[in-house]
């Protein structure tokens, strides 16, 4: 049990508590301290007690491999081809290592709030706390959009790995297949889930950590052509591109700043964790883990397996603009067969398959709980709250699991597919549109903390930056979603589906907004932002004693070699 210096949590209790004159009773409110247990204190948010509708199921090594499954996903096998066309070696990889720095700040921020307040609905249920009720409301949709979109399209890329071996069977015979199985596995329950995605994370990372040292090897000249490579790809064609065939600076900033864009939506998927804060067996053990592996990560996987791509692979290789989808178009395996190696590439074909199943399972989990901490925060209906015995959200889920029928509408050509790729093309953008709320939502968190004199050492995690960085991730964010789609404004390249999917998000997004608060002003609702000293610190701030044991992670059994590794990871 801990102790805050913080403003008595509601006027009420302050009038009565220091009857003192107006000049000196603010100075004396700020001052008073209260017990984390303190029976004065007020009831929280209405989500309190819905959240005790989860069971707290995951381990520590569940968190840990859920977070490093968010970040290594196909954008890192399949998106990197694409951005070294674009942007070039040395401009893929400094597009990924800017991007990288504004991810870490999301984390950052999103760890010092959900560590301290492991609730329910992570974020979309912070930001009602901290902000307002329509933030949450836009926040939970665009979330629910984003996973529930990408949730048939991952199921569809599955079906078009498989034809990477057989091209026999019809893709909607997969997609059945495929749909089934992710369903059955978020069927289990949270426990469930976060075993099948420990050992499909782990697999991601046995691939990508095989790759990066066998790159290595190849660029020494350890292929069986001997060639040593070095930087040769960096002097010619050159360490950035002249995009879109404009010369001088701007051509090779046009390449890096399209990199970036691509960089933004292949990070997309870090901030999953926070979804678990409400299934979390230790949350503030487990989360801050969890968070601070990210910016290891991110060097590992992402800066330095981007500086091997860019070593391997001429920027100006024509198999990097394939639209295979599948292992074919893979800069790694691009690399590997040019160095006379053919028995890997299905091997990589398997590793992406698994982790589009892994990607699948997370979406249906995570568009589930946003649904769910939409209900939980009043801003989906109530038959959205219901649960099993075993603490699973099971409407949320069935709605969830529909949405994955739309992968369906991939398998023919025409309008149904055309709509499909459009509704796809448009979650990345959504996924942008989450940070943004996540940084906006602890701007105002951190500025409670300030105000109400809370002492930051207690918190399980702390964001070294604190505001200022989480203002650069913001303008970075900011930025990229206002020029997401720079290049239809350049002569000779205007394409009104790009225009729309890049834009119309973001505008629905402000419609939703303002249309709440507008609803909310019209019948007699709240709609003033939560004040500094109102924001609620105490309520589902957990103590270690009620969060329960982790009894698979106590540091002192970890003896073994692969405990010690896994740790490390």
């Amino acid at each position: 049990m801990y102790t805050h210096k913080m403003a008595a949590p509601n006027a009420d209790y302050a009038e009565k508590a220091f009857p003192l004159d107006h000049e000196h009773k603010q100075a004396a409110v700020e001052a008073q301290t209260y017990d984390l247990e303190d029976p004065r204190r007020t009831e929280g948010p209405d989500e309190a007690a819905g959240a005790a509708a989860l069971h707290r199921t995951m381990k520590s090594r569940h968190i840990q491999m859920i977070s490093i499954g968010g970040v290594i996903g196909t954008g890192l096998f399949l998106g990197t081809a694409g951005s070294l066309a674009k942007g070039g070696p040395l401009g893929l990889m400094m597009g990924f290592l800017v991007m990288g720095t504004v991810v870490w700040n999301v984390m950052a921020s999103l760890g010092e709030m959900v560590s301290h307040l492991p609730i329910a609905g992570g974020h979309v249920t912070l930001a009602k706390r901290f902000v307002d009720s329509s933030l949450s409301l836009t926040m939970g949709y665009n979330y629910f959009y984003n996973w529930a979109i990408v949730l048939p399209t991952e199921i569809s890329a599955s079906a078009i790995l498989v034809n990477y071996w057989t091209k026999a069977v019809n893709n909607a015979v997969w997609i059945t297949l495929f749909l089934v199985i992710v369903g059955l596995i978020n069927l289990g329950g949270a426990r469930f889930y976060a075993e099948f995605e420990f050992w499909f994370a782990s697999i991601k990372v046995v691939t990508i950590v095989g790759l990066i040292i066998l790159g290595i090897i190849l660029d020494a000249g350890g292929g069986p052509d001997r060639d040593v490579i070095g930087f040769r790809n960096w002097r010619e064609p050159g360490p950035f591109v002249q995009h879109l065939g404009i010369e001088g600076p701007l051509g090779r900033f046009l390449g890096f700043w399209s990199v970036l864009i691509q960089a933004g939506f292949s990070y997309i998927g870090t901030e999953i964790t926070a979804i678990t804060a409400g299934e979390a067996k230790n949350p503030k053990k487990s989360l801050p883990s969890a968070i601070k592996g990210v910016a290891v990560r991110i060097c590992i996987f992402y800066i330095l397996g981007t500086f091997i791509i860019g070593l391997l692979v001429p920027s100006n290789d024509p198999r990097l603009n394939l639209d295979s989808h599948d292992a074919a178009s893979s800069p790694f395996v691009i690399a590997i067969e040019k160095s006379g190696i053919h028995t890997l590439p299905s091997i990589i074909n398997a590793a992406l398959l698994s982790s589009a199943w892994s990607a699948a399972s997370s979406d249906m989990y995570t568009s589930s709980r946003a649904l769910y901490g939409l209900a939980l925060s009043g801003n989906a209906p109530a038959v959205f709250r219901r649960t099993t015995s075993w603490g699973l959200p099971w409407v949320c889920l069935l709605v969830s699991f529909a949405i994955g029928f739309l992968a369906f509408m991939s398998v023919g050509a025409g309008g149904a597919g055309k709509v499909f790729e459009w509704l796809s093309t448009m979650s990345s953008v959504t996924g942008l549109l989450t940070w943004v709320g996540i940084l906006i939502t602890y701007i105002r968190f951190d500025a409670g903390v300030k105000a109400q004199n809370i002492n930051r050492d207690q918190f399980p995690y702390k964001s070294y930056l604190r505001t200022g960085g989480a203002i650069y991730s913001l303008a970075m964010c900011c930025l990229i979603l206002l020029f997401n789609s720079y290049s239809v404004f350049i002569k000779g390249h205007w394409n009104t589906a790009t225009f729309i999917t890049g834009y119309l998000p973001i505008l629905v997004a402000v419609a939703m907004y303002f249309g709440s608060r507008l609803y909310r002003h019209r019948t007699g609702a709240r709609t003033a932002i939560v004040g500094l000293h109102e924001m609620d610190f105490y309520t589902d701030s957990r103590d270690e004693a009620r969060d329960g044991p982790d009894d698979d992670d106590d540091d002192a059994v970890k003896k073994t070699f692969a405990e010690k590794f896994r740790a490390w990871l």
